[in-house]
């Protein structure tokens, strides 16, 4: 009979494969918010605000209501992030030009910076990545973060990142 916790055993290979790449995950998402988290810091804001100004910026114009279903979080919890954000200038908030009930956003000139500022310290690290890593490992890599969004948002997740 062989030992489940054994190494021998392919089944716990792939337990152990699975349990490092789930660390692995855990690292390299700590080591990828470390650098924008320091800028951050400097405003007082967390990553609640930097997702905010990050796809606000990727999504001008974007209605309050499609950013709560891409951060899938709260009305309240939105609202206490994206308030201050306006109140300290880093978005504009318009009303809709074809629904005037709709809250359009859209980042200031010193939310551009910021994201940009922000973004500019995460894209550098994954271009190392990439570059060290090759061509087939990047496309592995997409493959796998595609493989770990909900099945059912897929299509919608692709169409917002893969957009021109």
């Amino acid at each position: 009979m062989t030992d489940v916790k054994s190494a021998n055993n392919p089944l716990f290979l792939r337990e152990e494969e699975l349990r490092q790449a789930i660390e692995l995950l855990f690292f390299a998402y700590r080591d990828f918010t470390a650098g924008p988290d320091q800028i951050l810091k400097d405003y007082n804001f967390g990553r609640a605000h930097h997702r905010v100004i990050h796809f606000v910026g990727r999504n001008e114009g974007m209605t309050v209501s499609e950013l709560l279903d891409i951060l899938r979080i709260t009305k309240q919890s939105l609202n206490r992030v994206l308030g201050n954000l306006i109140k300290r200038g880093f978005i504009e908030q318009r009303q809709g030009e074809e629904d005037r009930r709709q809250r359009c956003l859209y980042l200031t000139e010193e939310g551009r910076q910021l994201e940009q500022k922000v973004s500019r310290v995460q894209r550098d690290l994954v271009a190392r990545a990439f570059r060290e890593a090759g061509g087939d490992a990047v496309a592995g890599y997409r493959k796998v973060l595609m493989g770990l969004i909900d099945e059912d948002n897929r299509d919608t997740v692709l169409g917002r990142v893969l957009k021109p």
